[in-house]
This record gives structure tokens, C-alpha cells and sequence, in this order.
């Protein structure tokens, strides 16, 4: 393995969680350091990572400046610092700070620019494949429209793939907590964008208490198009939120899932039907959801034989890159390196994209890994 494992529960409570920071090379000799270094060059896709929660201090910082908008600190890293959600209370608290970011993203060069500069990120961190999923409707408060709001973020993920090589798409999100009939003018805008660049709808937002059926009008206008669909459900809520997004709103993925397990049942059912499951650990532990990394339950599900991959949700309030989240996988659940792998490449065999694309990524996936092992 690359690191000890730390299965422990003890030290960090469900209501005081010390999270490190962004992990480094640990100093446990020249073998720990070849391994992580190995790890660092996996290609991976990313296929849970949310715009307005992923933004550069620096641009978020820059962006305010130029349009008057307040912020809680004026230097990056104090800013950086600022924006993380070490100590919120729940998922409701962890929303809240979304507002100082869409406050920054109502302008078409605004969103042009923060969606370049994810997928250049990524990029840089070895990531081969992005889905970045937002709520158009969040970002027209100041005059945009909602196709305008799709066509800026679209033009970004294409500069990005123009200057890096990576390949990016978007999956349009509903609003929970928003009236339904909003969500299916949102699922209708992203069938109106699919083959240009929109791959799925999703449902995001406070889970609990409101329940995903509410937007099943949403989803079938999506799934009527053959429009992918995932679902944010099984974080704020339990396993019949997930019920809920599968069997009723016809879910091909599931973000977060955490609490799956605690319905056995819809557990074997997950697995055997093989329903992707996008784990965000550093974020379930910011939310409560999972009390210490330890104690999450990627292990299990792994173990298990569920189709899942890993992905950071917000980089920006959860501190984090792809990479920190593969790391913590490896110090505190006891992944391997060969285990590792086979998540990466869940990542790539869950992406919604065509088969024949889908090949290609794959093939060059297990040739990089290839190499990576000689």
C-alpha cells in the first residue's frame, strides 16, 4: 500500500473534524515517495467537481475587485483559508459559502474564464477527462440568459481542451430547494444543449426534506431525450434518498451515496445493477456525512464490488485536488496502488460519454498504467 492504514475512529468526532491540509509527500522513505509520485502520474477523470465550488482564489479575489463585490479576506492564501469548510455544521452551512463565489460568476467572461482555468487544472494534475456540473439558472441574476450562461462555460471547457489536451463536458444541474417547474425548464436547456458540450442532468442543492421525486417531471423530460442523469442523493438524507433518485427519477449515477449502507438491500442492488457512485471523501467529512476519513465507507463499497470512482465536489471549499482525495484514499482506507487503478478506471468506464469515445480514453488509460507499473 502506499501508506499505513488508519481505520480509526477515535481522535476526530462527528462535530470536530481536524482535516490536513492538501497532502504531501509524506518522509517515510525513497520506496513512499516512488509510489506517490507514480500516483500523482495516473490518469484520472473527474466526474463530480462543481463550478461554483472550484474557483482559483486568486480569480475569485480579482473578479470581486472589479465588480464591488464583498469578500471575507483581500489576499489569496487568507482567502483560500477563508473559503474552506473545515468547521461548518452540516451541508446547509457548507452551501452557504457558494453564495461568495456566485456572487463573482453572473458575466459571460466571468464563467468563460473560471471554466478555462478548471479544466487547465485539472489538466495540470493528470486528469484526462472533466464533468463539471452547475445550475445555469444560479448565474443570471445580473442579465445573462440561461443559454448564454451554457454557451460561456462551453467556450472555456473548449479553450482548456484547446490548450491542454484534455477533454471536458458539462452536466447542467436543478435546484432542490427551487420550484420543479424551474428544474424542467433546467432539464429541457440541457437537452436543447446536448451534442454541443451538455452530457447529463442532475439534481443538487439541500437534500433533506426535499425530496428528488418532486423533479421527476425533470428527469423525464432528460431521459425522454436519452439524456444522461445523476443524482445528488444518500449525503444529507439516508439510503431512501437514493431509492428515490434510482428507481423513481431513473438515475444512471449517484452523487455521494454515502449512506448506501446503511440499506443492505439497495446496497446489493447498487452493486449488482452496477450504479456508478461518485465519492467525494474530503466533502462528506467537511459535511458530517463520514465522521473521519477512516470511517468512510468507500472501503466497503469497494470491497464489495460497486462501481464507484473519486472526485473532489468543490476544490475551493473543501481544499483539495484529485489528487489529495486518491492520497487520502491510500493513508486512511489502506488503498493500494493496484487498487487505486481499478479506481481510476471505474472513473473512465462511468463517464457519459459514447461507447467508441469511451474506448479510447480506456485504451490509453491502460496503456499510461502500463507503463506506470514496467
Amino acid at each position: 500500500m502506499l501508506r499505513g492504514t488508519d481505520q480509526g475512529d477515535g481522535a476526530d468526532s462527528a462535530r470536530n473534524v481536524s482535516l490536513a491540509p492538501p497532502l504531501t509527500v509524506p518522509p517515510d522513505g525513497p520506496e513512499i515517495e516512488h509510489q506517490i509520485r507514480r500516483l500523482r502520474a495516473l490518469p484520472r477523470a473527474e466526474l463530480h467537481v462543481h463550478l461554483d465550488g472550484s474557483l482559483r482564489p486568486e480569480t475569485l479575489l480579482e473578479l470581486a475587485k472589479e465588480k464591488g463585490k464583498p469578500l471575507p479576506a483581500w489576499d489569496p492564501e487568507t482567502l483560500r483559508r477563508a473559503m474552506r469548510a473545515d468547521d461548518d455544521a452540516d451541508l446547509t452551512q457548507y452551501l452557504a459559502r457558494f453564495e461568495t463565489t456566485l456572487s463573482v460568476m453572473q458575466s459571460a467572461p466571468a464563467l468563460e474564464r473560471i471554466t478555462r482555468e478548471l479544466g487547465e487544472d485539472h489538466a495540470a494534475e493528470g486528469v484526462r477527462y472533466v464533468e463539471i456540473r452547475y445550475s445555469p439558472v444560479l448565474h443570471t441574476r445580473e442579465g445573462l440568459t440561461l443559454e448564454e450562461a451554457v454557451d460561456a462555460p462551453l467556450r472555456g471547457l473548449r479553450a482548456a481542451e484547446a490548450a491542454t489536451g484534455i477533454r471536458g463536458n458539462l452536466i447542467i444541474c436543478g435546484i432542490r430547494t427551487m420550484d420543479p417547474v424551474v428544474s424542467t425548464e433546467l432539464a429541457e436547456l440541457a437537452v436543447a444543449f446536448q451534442g454541443r458540450g451538455v452530457v447529463a442532468f442532475d439534481l443538487a442543492g439541500g437534500e433533506a426534506g426535499y425530496p428528488a421525486e418532486a423533479h421527476r417531471e425533470a428527469f423525464q423530460r432528460a431521459r425522454d431525450a436519452n439524456l444522461a442523469v445523476t443524482i445528488h442523493a444518500g449525503e444529507a438524507w439516508g439510503p431512501s434518498s437514493i431509492h428515490q433518485a434510482i428507481h423513481r427519477c431513473g438515475a444512471n449515477r449517484i452523487g455521494h451515496g454515502t449512506r448506501l449502507q446503511e440499506d443492505p438491500a439497495l446496497e446489493s442492488w447498487v452493486r449488482d445493477f452496477q450504479v456508478p457512485l461518485e465519492i467525494c471523501l474530503t466533502c462528506n467529512v467537511q459535511t458530517r456525512v463520514a465522521p473521519t476519513f477512516g470511517a468512510h465507507p468507500l472501503r466497503r463499497y469497494f470491497d464489495q464490488g460497486i462501481r464507484l470512482t473519486l472526485c473532489t465536489d468543490n476544490r475551493l471549499m473543501s481544499g483539495v485536488t484529485l489528487v489529495d482525495e486518491y492520497l487520502r484514499a491510500a493513508e486512511h482506507l489502506g488503498f493500494t496502488w493496484e487498487e487505486l487503478t481499478k479506481v481510476a478506471r471505474m472513473g473512465f468506464e462511468s463517464a457519459f460519454l459514447p461507447w467508441d469515445e469511451k474506448g479510447t480514453l480506456l485504451a490509453a488509460f491502460d496503456a499510461e498504467v502500463a507503463t506506470l507499473m514496467a
